[in-house]
């Protein structure tokens, strides 16, 4: 089809338009779903494709949940087959081998969009849902081998067909939960915020028409694209490697190439996949180095699939970078995180004015599941925890902030979290541990105390746990993460990840994270400082 003639009024309109309508399925999502993870913490993306899933535009929330969806989409066509998708369809995937990127906890909600008779475009969300089955409430497992273990596994299957539900899907799903209430809620809310963005689309095309709008489309990626290679233009060229040992003793590396038309991350030499949830996909891997790319090329709001065409990755099938098979993932942000984190350090090493130092680096998620206390109702709390970020050339570090995975998300009130879980929270506090001193200083970890009121089951995953954060530029380490149980007996239990842990009436759970690096020789900072 001919590109129609467009001009840039009319192209940037389009082009706002359909970063509305994902801030509309977010908002959506947010307002309509069941779980705190969702509409207090919102760790959730959304976003927009084209026909072929390229991303277009994308909602608030977590900047790697957003390099899920396009990925998703194009999966569900090479699946599916093009030629089979139908106006009416909706999908759903949550498997990291058909589409769903992360791990089964996250659950993908995708939409093809008609306008004129053709498919013009997709809605896509994804949300994570509180207990997808497995052997552990939460369904975030530690003592895993294979992904069967980890819970429901939904292989990029019809939600809706030709606008007809697919009853026996949602019975599989609530069937698959201990939470089938809150999975039925959330699924609903991410349906929702399909169809709303859908209408925004369809009304687009009517007001303006199908030709325009792809060619707005068209006129977005080469925007974003030229942004990329301007931003890379700017950056030093050449290769940058790093090797760093990791809390297991593993030693992984990568080696970043710089031109003036490529960003090449090359990943091959990284340790095998393991029987165990610390994989991630190669999808995964990629959104790793996206996200170091746009920090460093374009480090703006605007993102699609232009923004990324400089980019190269070289990943090794059958590596902790690339799994393969029937490898677990439950625990892959943590290995995810890990890499960006590594990316960040090796580009500080050649930008170390630009680049701050390294940051508490891990998601700490800490499950907890039971019943209330005074309800008797069942509940899982799934709460991210903050941390210290490096100092810069300019300033010290910020207190108490998300990883760089989890963007614009916000912790969990302790009003909320104390109603809708039935535990106490004795404190939440900044770290004065200390860690992380510099010309400029890192930011501060955050230490929490869970004081449970009834029994329940503990899963957790914190990484940088006994390697601490990186400082640049002369500037001391950071802290380290860790999650300890004292029992009401006053007897201690340390760990970094556990599942299955059972916690008794009167024990508490403690929650430290680790200080940023600091950034320039402390003995620079001054007395006064």
């Amino acid at each position: 089809m001919a590109r129609e003639a467009i001009d840039p009024i009319t192209a940037s309109v389009i082009q706002a338009s359909l970063t509305a309508a994902a801030d509309e399925m977010f908002a959506v999502l947010q307002r309509t779903a069941m779980s705190p993870i969702i509409y207090e913490v919102l760790d959730v993306g959304t976003g927009i494709t084209d026909a072929r899933g390229e991303l277009v535009s994308s909602g608030a929330g977590i900047p790697t949940f957003v390099g899920v969806l396009d990925k998703a989409v194009k999966r569900i066509i090479e699946l599916t087959g093009f030629e089979n998708i139908r106006d009416g369809d909706m999908f759903v995937t949550n498997d990291p081998y058909f589409g769903g990127v992360t791990h089964l906890n996250d659950v993908v909600i995708a939409q093809p969009v008609f306008a004129e008779g053709e498919l013009f475009a997709w809605t896509a969300s994804i949300a994570h849902w509180n207990d997808i089955g497995g052997q552990t409430p939460g369904s975030m497992a530690v003592d895993v081998t294979e992904i069967y273990q980890e819970g429901l596994r939904l292989p990029a299957v019809r939600l809706f067909d030709g606008g007809q539900e697919v009853r026996s899907v949602f019975e599989i799903i609530a069937a698959n939960s201990r939470l089938p209430d809150f999975v039925r809620g959330d699924l609903w809310a991410q349906v929702a915020a399909s169809r709303k963005a859908d209408a925004r689309i369809r009304q687009l095309v009517e007001s303006y028409g199908l030709g325009t709008c792809r060619s707005a489309l068209d006129d977005l990626f080469a925007e974003g694209e030229r942004r990329g290679l301007a931003g890379l233009a700017a950056l030093p060229q050449g290769s940058y490697s790093i090797e760093e040992e990791q809390d297991d003793g593993a030693l992984w590396k990568a080696t970043v190439t710089v031109t003036p038309e490529k960003f090449l991350v090359d990943l091959r030499g990284n340790p095998a996949q393991r029987a165990a949830p610390y994989n991630t996909s190669r999808d995964g891997a990629i959104i790793s180095a996206q996200m170091i790319f746009k920090a460093l090329a374009d480090p703006t709001l605007f993102a699609n699939a232009g923004s990324f065409r400089p980019l190269e990755v070289i990943t090794e099938p059958g590596t902790i970078f690339h799994a393969e098979g029937a490898a677990p993932h439950g625990y892959y942000f943590e290995t995810r995180i890990r890499l960006y984190d590594m990316l960040w350090r090796c580009m500080a090493k050649a930008l170390p004015e630009r680049l701050p130092a390294g940051h508490f680096a891990s998601i700490c998620g800490t499950v907890i599941a039971g019943n209330h206390p005074d309800t008797g109702r069942r509940f899982t709390m799934v709460e991210p925890q903050m941390g210290g970020w490096g100092a810069t050339a300019e300033r010290d570090g910020l207190d108490a902030m998300y990883s760089c995975s989890h963007g614009e998300t916000f912790n969990c009130p302790v009003e909320i979290c104390e109603a809708r879980y039935g535990l106490d929270v004795d404190y939440k506090k900044l770290n004065d541990s200390g860690e992380g001193r510099g010309l400029h200083s890192g930011g501060r970890g955050v230490s929490v105390s869970y004081r449970l009121r009834a029994g329940a089951v503990l899963s957790a995953g914190y990484s940088r746990n006994r390697m601490p954060v990186w400082g640049s530029n002369g500037g001391a380490q950071g802290g380290t993460n860790g999650l300890s149980l004292v029992r009401a007996d006053g007897t201690r239990e340390d760990y970094s990840f556990a599942s299955g842990v059972v916690v008794r009436p009167g024990d508490r759970i403690l929650v430290q994270t680790g200080n940023g690096g600091g950034w320039g020789a402390p003995l620079d900072r001054g007395v006064e400082a």
